[in-house]
């Protein structure tokens, strides 16, 4: 409706308050794993689409990192293949990881990279195995998970010459054996690879939940900010539990190697990625 449109004055005041935010990024990498809910609601991946184009457009030099488990595990069913998970991993036999190649680096990849230059941006395609970006080893675990992957290396080349390029790098996570085996990587944990080795001013991982909530019934204890050193105490506390431990892990990690700041927020809530960067508030939780 008209009445709730903003007035030119109130736009123009909108794009003065966040001049510090876009000179405090103006040129940093910035690493987005782009997942959940965000993911599969059209809605959501408009806005992060726009989120993305716009960081790009003022000199942000944005990285997304991407899953794709709901399309994997569609494609799988389709396939007549089952799909089995071992301690929330999904196990990977051969003829899965050829799924998850074809999914993950084809149609999930292309279709993100189509969005965004819907919405204006210049978007390039890739995945670990593209110029050796993401090397990786079987992950070693109490139980075998078959072709899931732990990282050796990453080479930001490819990366950074798409960026050079005038390009928005969209990254499929799958990993490349020294023999040439491939592997199916977390995607919380590549990009969180990729974000140290890029020297990321953030890292910011898009979930279903607000943030690092003490009470997880409530979104209203919200913690804001947490320390890394702070981290274990909160373990033992049993406020990181369950499936937030090793996303937090993966936050941890990176800023021990160099990130500026990690964040935690809602894909849920649209242009969270805005609200988190260009404002004072936020919206999830920052790791220091």
């Amino acid at each position: 409706m008209a009445s709730s449109a903003l007035s030119n004055s109130d736009k123009a005041n909108v794009l003065v308050q966040a001049l510090p935010y876009i000179q405090k990024y103006y040129g940093k990498y910035v690493v987005v794993k782009y997942g959940g809910n965000a993911m599969v609601d059209d809605h959501l991946k408009d806005c992060v689409m726009r989120d993305i184009v716009l960081l790009s457009l003022i000199g942000i030099k944005v990285v997304l990192v991407h899953g794709g488990g709901p399309d994997i595990t569609a494609t799988l069913k389709r396939m007549g293949i089952e799909s089995r998970f071992v301690g929330g991993l999904r196990y990977t036999d051969a003829q899965t990881m050829e799924v998850v190649q074809m999914v993950l680096a084809g149609k999930t990849n292309k279709g993100l990279v189509g969005l965004l230059e819907q919405h204006g941006g210049r978007a390039m395609g890739l995945c670990g195995i593209d110029g050796g970006m993401i090397m990786a080893k079987k992950l070693e675990a109490k139980d075998d998970l078959g072709f899931v992957g732990e990282i050796t290396d990453i080479d930001v080349a490819p990366i950074t010459d798409a960026i050079d390029g005038g390009y928005i790098p969209v990254i499929a996570t799958v990993g490349c054996g020294a023999d040439g085996s491939t592997y199916n990587i977390n995607a919380d944990t590549a990009a969180a690879r990729i974000a140290s080795a890029l020297g990321a001013e953030n890292l910011i991982l898009m979930t279903d939940i607000r943030g690092l909530l003490r009470d997880r019934d409530d979104d209203a204890t919200l913690i804001p900010v947490v320390r890394v050193s702070e981290v274990p105490g909160l373990v033992r506390e049993g406020i990181i539990s369950g499936g937030m431990i090793p996303k937090i892990e993966c936050c941890v990690e990176a800023v021990r190697r160099g990130v500026a700041r990690a964040f935690i927020i809602d894909g849920r809530i649209p242009h969270s990625i805005l609200i988190e960067m260009m404002t004072d508030e936020g919206i999830g939780t920052m790791f220091l």
